[in-house]
């Protein structure tokens, strides 16, 4: 077996072992948000068309009425693609179970609260947050506030 077998078995492994923290207190004092870098933006091409040479999405997903790339700006500036919502995104690098629940509506609660738009996605590890790029580091303070707040 090949050294790239082995590490795929274990990746795999991990996958089926981890199951991520459910319970909201837990989630909510230890979610540590992180800012990442760039500044991302939402794209549409056709439901049918193959995503662009050179394009590389940090997030795709296929509706009815086309294709959503989440791209960084520049990606989308050279390949001449129309695009909306310029984010910057914040991880939250709790590992979050995907069963968890209310964790993001008491994220976005607060965030809509202080005005503040998101679009949120769920991974397997984590939660991510696309917020508006100039309200970005605002976020990121109501985020750090909630996690260092005493949760019961």
């Amino acid at each position: 077996m090949s050294r790239s077998d082995i590490e795929l078995l274990e990746f795999r492994e991990r996958q089926t072992t981890v199951t991520g923290e459910r319970d909201l207190n837990a989630l909510l004092g230890d979610m540590k948000p992180e800012m990442q870098e760039g500044t991302f933006v939402f794209c549409t091409i056709p439901p049918n068309e193959s995503i662009p040479a050179g394009i590389n999405p940090l997030l795709t997903f296929r509706e009815q009425e086309g294709t959503t790339l989440v791209i960084r700006r520049e990606e989308a500036e050279a390949a001449g693609l129309p695009h909306a919502f310029a984010s910057r995104l914040i991880t939250l690098t709790v590992h979050s179970s995907l069963e968890a629940v209310g964790f993001l509506a008491a994220i976005t609660t607060r965030l809509g609260k202080a005005g503040i738009s998101v679009n949120a996605v769920s991974a397997f590890f984590h939660d991510h947050l696309f917020v508006p790029d100039d309200r970005a580091d605002e976020a990121l303070g109501v985020l750090q506030g909630m996690s260092n707040a005493k949760h019961p």
